[in-house]
Formats: C-alpha cells, structure tokens, sequence
C-alpha cells in the first residue's frame, strides 16, 4: 500500500502535481487507462469543489488530502476548511427541469465513476473509493 499525504493551498493550480503523482504511483500498481480516467475525473472535480466551493478560494484556508493505493483498492479523502454542504441538497442534474442548469454536474460524474463516495455529516470532507475494472 502506497500512502499520499498533502495539505494545499485553495489555489485552482495548486493541485495538477499531486494528481499526476496519484496517477503514476496507480500506473506502477497496474491499475488500466480506463480506471484512471475515472479516477483522474473524479479527483480533479472533488479537489477542485473543496477549493472553489468549500474553501471559497481563501488562500488563508487548506485542502486536506489522505490517499491510499494499492493494485486492489484506491482510496483518497479530501477536506476542506468550509462550512460545509448537504449533497441531497444539490439537485439532480439528469432531470429534465435540470438540464440546463450548470450545478450537479460535477458530483455526479465522481458517483459514475467511484465505486464508492461517502460524505462526513458536516459536508466538508468527502471519501472516494475505486476498485479496478
């Protein structure tokens, strides 16, 4: 098992390093180009709401990230500094009064892609897990 650990700072380019890393220890594990796609969405999307919405972009707040990756299981948590949110609060972006409204879009691509996705109760920390194939 191979372990990540990083606190950064809630700049929008404060993250893409970190990914890469993520995703080349996952190419070492054996991990295959489609699960890293999934995993490459799904981290660019969660990171990037704990910056933008969670954060609201303060460069006095962090990003928390903890991940764990072997050739059987990928495993991140990402908290941020934020109030928090509710994610049954955010509307379904598949329903047709939806369609044209830009929120939820995000969310629901890291739920199609992990196969697990957990939120503490106070909505500021959200866990991803992803098993190969």
């Amino acid at each position: 098992t191979r372990t990540v650990e990083r606190s950064l700072p809630s700049s929008l380019d404060s993250y893409q390093e970190l990914i890469r890393q993520i995703l080349d220890e996952l190419t070492e594990l054996g991990w295959q180009q489609h699960d890293l796609h999934g995993i490459h969405l799904a981290l660019e999307e969660a990171i990037s709401n704990a910056i933008r919405h969670g954060n609201k972009e303060d460069p006095a707040k962090k990003v928390h990230i903890e991940c764990r990756m072997s050739s059987a299981l990928f495993w991140v948590q990402i908290s941020d500094e934020g109030s928090g949110f509710s994610p049954a609060d955010v509307p379904d972006c598949r329903a047709a009064e939806n369609l044209e409204s830009p929120g939820g879009r995000g969310l629901t691509l890291v739920r199609a892609y992990m196969t697990k996705v957990e939120y503490n109760k106070k909505g500021n920390c959200v866990s991803l897990e992803k098993r190969p194939g």
